[in-house]
């Protein structure tokens, strides 16, 4: 099935920020470094690139088969090395293509390679974990979900949350909006307006996905390095301590009824998690989970469009 365009988003394209994972290391002996002065020059050269701020239009699409392989990265870089079958939640998100969309450059140079113009840059989408319950991917997230639990926080918030994953009368949805960090936030806002059309369509016409009185989320989140370094306390790190990647997701975290951080310091030593810092402040990687109920979705909503209209 081919994919059809949705709307349009319009934004600029952040430069990706630098990863740590090549530091360097200053040689103290000026003798050795013949070639500093090229080297130099070429380091400047490359600080202009990165710097560079181009504006790029996108545009949402339908997902379809030709997305598996940005789709598939793009979970790899949430997921890390955590042990969830990347592969086969990508082919069930390919399946119910009535809900979700993938954003793609709306105008590809004529110069570039054949591939680009499939190239995706973000998805958003949703997994009914409670009508999936059985597959392998769905019980994996929440096994995931319910060990960091179990390591990070009370007894009581694992008890509430293993009841609630296994509550049938009450689905959870596993919401997944993810993109790559140089893409502006702005173009969240449409993604999921769309998103929650979609939804609707699907609950009225019993669609799969139609149905769930929960939202879950795994936020890629970031915290000031040294700060609060107790595993046991990483559940009650502060809000306004944690940076989140996607933005707009700290008004998810407003909202939700349960929530957690763990690390993911030792996972990110990887080309997808990098070495991340703020104004040269090194930053621990962390994934935030959260749940949501439905009925805030509308107050969401209305900070998303508060925040990210242009």
């Amino acid at each position: 099935m081919a994919s059809r365009p949705k709307r349009r988003a319009v934004g600029g394209r952040a430069p990706r920020p630098e990863e740590e994972a090549e530091d360097a290391v200053e040689d103290e002996d000026d003798d050795d470094d013949d070639d500093g002065e090229d080297g130099d020059e070429d380091e400047e050269e490359e600080d202009e690139v990165v710097d560079e701020e181009v504006n790029v239009e996108f545009e949402a699409y339908s997902i379809s088969h030709n997305d598996y392989d940005g789709i598939k990265k793009l979970l790899q870089q949430l997921f890390l090395k955590a042990p969830v079958n990347t592969a086969e939640l990508t082919d069930l998100l390919i399946q119910q293509n009535h809900i979700g969309s993938v954003i793609k450059q709306t105008e590809v140079s004529e110069d570039s390679d054949d591939d680009d113009e499939d190239e995706i840059f973000g998805f958003i989408s949703l997994l009914n974990l409670t009508e999936r319950k059985g597959t392998q991917c769905a019980e994996q997230i929440k096994e995931l979900i319910l060990s960091f639990c179990e390591k990070n926080c009370e007894q009581r918030v694992v008890e509430q949350l293993d009841r609630l994953l296994r509550d049938t009368s009450r689905p959870v949805g596993f919401l997944l909006s993810e993109r790559f960090i140089n893409v502006p936030a702005q173009i969240a806002l449409p993604l999921h307006q769309q998103l929650q059309k979609e939804l609707a369509e699907a609950h009225k016409t019993n669609k799969p996905c139609g149905k769930f009185y929960f939202y879950l989320l795994i936020s890629k989140t970031f915290v000031e390095a040294g700060k609060n370094n107790s595993k046991r306390k990483w559940s009650n790190q502060k809000k306004d301590e944690l940076m989140f990647a996607n933005a707009e997701e700290e008004f998810f975290y407003e909202k939700a009824i349960l929530k957690f951080n763990y690390s993911v310091q030792e996972d990110s030593d990887t080309c997808l998690g990098g070495r991340w810092s703020f104004d040269d402040v090194p930053m621990k990687p962390l994934r935030t989970v959260m749940l949501v109920p439905c009925d805030k979705m509308n107050e969401i909503m209305d900070k998303l469009k508060e925040y990210l209209s242009v």
